[in-house]
């Protein structure tokens, strides 16, 4: 009878066929895109949240390194951007630029800044900026901040409904220099426009010192992001103005109706901090009841945002913070104080009080905070009259977080800002108020 062990002298068996690896091209080539694939998305999800965050990119300065990972992707993004939110993405060699277009025109609460300051914009800044377009597109491939401002004061004298609109400018006066400069620093930050030599700030100083900028033609021809151009446009209230340029109309068959509302909600989804329920029309939020989970999936396994589903609506939050343009300040005085509104009007809701807040009590809680807080905040708060910019800063930034809405000299506060509370410390316990103080402050 054999023996059942095996002689260890003799040689080894060949393993077989199936078990071993193939080594042709054809193999080596699947096995690396195998192990690219999760670093190809990664890229993809970086590119895309970069685009989020800022839509309009060149190739150099502190987006030289973005543009070149959205340039790379550009055929992938162009058709996510597509086919989800109805974007358009234009990405050359001097230029990507995605064309994110608001879901309603009659949103104000996210202006215009100036990148220096972060002021936002008021209207004779949204004016200057316009006519600044219109002097460059006309322009050379250099142009002073002097000509440019001699152009713009020409047209607006050519145009009477300037005047018949009470738009009155001069830069000869300060606040005119300085809504100039405001809207000269934002095309600069845009890329439109390139410093070559001189100072916008000196120019606030002294009005006859001048800065010689050069034009960047290709970035000037992809910032306009509606859908039809301003001169085709015939209406003549405002209101149909602006919605006439974003053009929502939905189509007449039942599929091409049913894409047109996912990408305008996966748009609002993206752009917008939250989508309220309330906000919907039946037609909408009936499709977005049927289709909330497919919606919800292809958007956070491509951002990886994190979707917040309530009763009152959905937001997609951005935890790690690269993604988001605009956020609740969370150091110094005006970001501890944010916080304590916030938690104060969370609280609100949270005790069933769900109506408008003055804001003449919004003013006094802000005055009261001061003083409980005016040992570790910056001198200034502590002025007479700070609580009156310090409210309007605040609220200003939780309205462009749609977390409270203005109505007229009312705010109140939506469903969204109950997420909000803070958590004190030591360092931020509030001290007593003293008696003489607050006979002083009345």
């Amino acid at each position: 009878m054999k023996s059942a062990i095996s002689d260890s002298s003799a040689p080894p068996l060949p393993l077989a066929a199936s078990h071993s690896r193939p080594n042709t091209r054809r193999a080596r080539l699947a096995r690396l895109r195998q192990d690219a694939e999760p670093l190809v998305a990664e890229e993809r999800r970086a590119a895309l949240r970069i685009l989020l965050r800022r839509p309009l990119l060149t190739p150099d300065g502190d987006t030289a390194a973005e543009f070149t990972l959205v340039r790379r992707h550009r055929e992938w993004l162009a058709d996510w951007f597509a086919h989800h939110a109805d974007w358009p993405l234009v990405v050359t060699a001097e230029a990507a630029r995605l064309r994110k277009r608001p879901a309603t025109a009659d949103d104000a609460t996210r202006p215009a800044r100036d990148p220096k300051s972060d002021e936002p914009f008021n209207r004779a800044r949204y004016v200057l900026f316009c006519l600044a377009l219109a002097v460059l597109e006309r322009g050379d491939r250099q142009i002073t901040l002097g000509r440019l401002a001699e152009q713009i004061a020409i047209a607006l004298a050519a145009d009477p409904a300037f005047a018949a609109a009470g738009f009155l400018w001069s830069r000869d006066q300060a606040s005119g220099r300085r809504d100039l400069v405001h809207a000269l620093r934002l095309l600069v930050d845009l890329g439109a426009l390139r410093r070559i030599q001189g100072d916008e700030e000196q120019h606030l100083r002294d009005a006859g010192s001048d800065v010689l900028y050069n034009i960047s033609r290709p970035v000037l021809s992809l910032l306009l992001a509606a859908r039809r151009s301003p001169s085709l446009v015939t209406a003549e209230v405002f209101e149909s103005r602006l919605a006439a340029l974003l053009d929502h109309e939905l189509p007449e068959t039942p599929d091409a109706r049913n894409r047109a509302l996912r990408t305008r909600l996966v748009a609002r989804l993206l752009d917008d901090p939250i989508l309220y329920h309330h906000t919907l029309d039946a037609e909408a939020r009936a499709y977005l009841d049927r289709q909330r989970a497919f919606i919800l999936d292809d958007l956070t396994q491509a951002t990886e945002l994190h979707a917040e589903v309530r009763a009152e609506g959905i937001a997609l939050a951005d935890l790690d913070g690269d993604c988001t343009d605009a956020g609740l300040p969370e150091e110094g005085t005006e970001g501890h104080l944010t916080l304590l509104l916030a938690t104060w009007l969370a609280d609100r809701l949270r005790s069933g009080d769900l109506g408008p807040v003055p804001l003449e009590t919004v003013r006094q809680k802000t005055a009261h905070l001061i003083r409980q807080h005016r040992h570790h905040w910056k001198k200034e708060a502590s002025l007479r009259g700070a609580e009156l910019p310090l409210t309007q800063l605040v609220l200003e930034r939780l309205a462009g977080l749609a977390l409270v809405r203005r109505e007229g000299d009312s705010i109140r506060p939506l469903p969204a800002l109950g997420r909000f509370a803070l958590r004190a410390g030591a360092d931020l316990a509030p001290a007593e108020d003293d008696p003489a103080e607050l006979l002083l402050s009345e």
